[in-house]
């Protein structure tokens, strides 16, 4: 198990390989579809320095204000590949040092973590309350007003948060290697036939 503190430099991130278990201690950041779009379009410098050496997280949580602040009940990740277009210039451009989500991305942003020094890290689906425990408190809100709870930009620390690398900044995507061997094998299934 690899611990991971937050902000983390590019030095530590290339030396992770894909299929290395971590946990982050430190500050992370939600983000989705409009908040990809929107970093993208928009130089925001505060972001800049609020994302710069940390991850962000593919998640649309579930949020409650409980003695007027706010609480994550559910935290699980969403499907990370509708960032496609987006990650590797968010990657560049605020200085991440990766995303979470779950189910990869493509070919776009593994040049990103090769070039920029980051890393993609899979998140386990179903397991939105145990994540949920991981985040202790939320630290800011951004564009909530505009986005909305799912598509805000929350700022959270974390304590021990899990996931796994599955795409490194050597080139190596866990996921292309299981998709490569499942069409291997269904064309061996296929020619059986």
């Amino acid at each position: 198990m690899v611990t991971l503190h937050t902000p983390v430099n590019e030095e530590d991130i290339r030396k992770l390989n894909a299929g290395d278990e971590i946990e982050i201690t430190g500050i992370i950041v939600t983000g989705r579809d409009a908040a990809h779009k929107y970093l993208v379009e928009n130089d925001d410098e505060e972001l800049k320095k609020v994302l710069s050496g940390t991850f962000i997280y593919h998640c649309g949580p579930i949020v409650v204000k409980e003695n007027g602040e706010y609480v994550f009940k559910a935290a699980g990740p969403t499907t990370s590949i509708r960032e496609e277009p987006y990650q590797a210039e968010v990657i560049r451009k605020y200085g991440l040092r990766g995303a979470i989500g779950k189910g990869g991305m493509g070919k776009k942003t593994l040049e990103g973590l090769k070039t920029y020094g980051a890393v993609y890290l899979h998140a386990v689906g179903g397991a939105a309350v145990y994540i949920g425990d991981r985040i202790k408190k939320v630290l800011k809100v951004y564009k909530l007003e505009e986005f909305g709870i799912p598509e805000a930009l929350w700022v959270l620390q974390v304590e021990r948060f899990p996931a796994v690398v599955t795409m490194d900044s050597k080139g190596k995507s866990l996921h292309e290697e299981v998709y490569s061997l499942s069409l291997e094998n269904y064309k061996n299934i296929s020619v059986r036939k």
